[in-house]
């Protein structure tokens, strides 16, 4: 009797520790993130005074779609799938094993991503036609012209992903988290310096961008003795396993970010600058959403992988009610004030240059509708991260699906009631029922590791 309940002590007491080390990595991360957001800020003011609503914007938009599509798909699934496994393999087996494993992982990503590129640009003359079905032949051209520009990100983004999923499970969360900070000040320094290049400079930054951002992570890797170099010389159980993984959920990640290219799709299909405004309405959203998700889901995997790793399951199932609550008591105070404040927040922000006080009504009301996912999404990817780690990617699988059909339906529905604004909101809909969906399927999933 003594015996458990010092064994009760001891794991309430880690639990609390693992608590307080998410939450100080979290700290870190939110900190790296908000100097990253500030950088996003300056570039989005930069684009709306040089651009406003125009063509050109609109036009590279489109073209940026599918990039940003494949490398969440690609190499965000790969992340989430590997990681798991890597943490495993590291405390398991020690960390030449992990080595060998994220150099194949690292190596058969980069061909994957390499075809994806190679194929975004051969087949670009046919899908561009659809994502900008209401495009004239010049915008079209000049679509097609920056794409070929901003595809090498297919492969220097993916390659950041999978670096920096790596550098976060050594518990490295600092460098991982300002380094996307580099890319929009690159694109600000092109936009101002390079005003002749117009929005080629902005396509010809984010390549370069990404290299910097390689660099310096690579550097990191190599500091912690972490070799970068890819190479296909590890093959077995847990290579099996992360592959296993990644086939439901880069089914999954399809499925999901499809929403995000079917919603500028049937914006290109309405008024002119439709695409740019919904781009804009979801870039104050996007502020609060990326510093929530990038703090809380970068501490929360490599700490929950390793408490699932353990068999630790109160431990996981403490710490994500811990942190859902978290996520809705901070996040509904900011969706009810950024809906209140949405016009002055557009006008403080956008309203110079290009950006007219008509695109500030516009932007407002999509940016109101965009707020109401803040609490479903957030709370939603601390799920996604907990099924991640348990390896029940399936789930996301089907999840996405569902979601996918939903956002279409709705994007149809509000779209032709209230405009472009309909879109946003269709996607505030579509992340309430997604989280509803993950927390049943995450309780089920928790309650049969518990009882087996």
């Amino acid at each position: 009797m003594r015996t458990s309940k010092i064994i009760n002590y001891w794991d309430a007491f880690k639990n609390k520790s693992t608590n307080r080390k998410i939450f100080a990595a979290a700290v870190v991360v939110a900190a790296m993130t908000i100097l990253v957001n500030f950088a996003s800020i300056c570039k989005q003011l930069t684009l709306a005074w040089k651009f406003g609503r125009g063509d050109d914007i609109d036009a590279f938009l489109i073209a940026f779609i599918l990039p940003s599509f494949l490398v969440n798909v690609i190499g965000g699934s790969l992340n989430a799938a590997f990681i798991p496994t890597y943490i495993q393999v590291r405390q398991q087996e020690g960390v030449v094993s992990a080595q060998k494993l994220f150099s194949t992982v690292s190596a058969s990503s980069l061909i994957l991503l390499t075809l994806a590129n190679l194929l975004t640009v051969t087949t670009a003359p046919f899908y561009l036609k659809l994502l900008g079905s209401n495009f004239s032949p010049e915008k079209l051209h000049l679509t097609f012209q920056l794409l070929c520009i901003v595809s090498p990100l297919i492969i220097f983004s993916g390659i950041i992903t999978i670096w920096s999923a790596v550098l976060n499970s050594g518990e490295r969360f600092a460098l991982a988290a300002f380094t996307p900070a580099i890319t929009p000040i690159v694109s600000i320094v092109f936009l101002i310096a390079f005003p002749f290049l117009g929005i080629y400079g902005l396509a010809l930054s984010l390549p370069l961008g990404t290299v910097l951002e390689i660099i310096a992570l690579g550097k990191a890797l190599q500091k912690q003795g972490i070799s970068f170099i890819p190479q296909l010389r590890y093959w077995g159980v847990h290579l099996n396993q992360v592959a296993s993984q990644y086939i439901p959920m880069i089914a999954g990640a399809f499925l999901l970010s499809s929403t995000s290219l079917i919603d500028r799709a049937m914006a290109a299909m309405l008024e002119p600058g439709s695409v740019a405004a919904l781009d804009y309405g979801n870039r104050l959203i996007a502020l609060p959403l990326g510093l929530a998700t990038t703090a809380l889901s970068t501490a929360f995997v490599p700490y929950c992988s390793q408490m699932v790793a353990q068999g630790n399951w109160f431990g996981a199932i403490d710490t994500t009610k811990k942190y859902i609550f978290l996520s809705f008591a901070l996040s509904i105070p900011l969706t009810i004030l950024l809906v209140i404040f949405s016009v002055p927040l557009v006008e403080l922000v956008f309203q110079r240059g290009a950006f007219t006080a008509r695109d500030t009504r516009i932007v407002a009301q999509i940016q109101s509708c965009y707020a109401l996912q803040i609490p479903f999404y957030i709370s939603g990817i601390v799920l996604v991260r907990l099924i991640s780690s348990l390896k029940s990617n399936h789930i996301l699988m089907y999840g996405a699906l569902i979601s996918l059909v939903v956002n279409c339906l709705l994007n149809y529905i509000f779209a032709e009631v209230i405009g472009v604004k309909g879109i946003a909101l269709s996607t505030s809909c579509v992340y309430v029922i997604s989280f509803i969906y993950l927390l049943f399927y995450s309780v089920r999933t928790l309650k049969n590791y518990v009882a087996g």
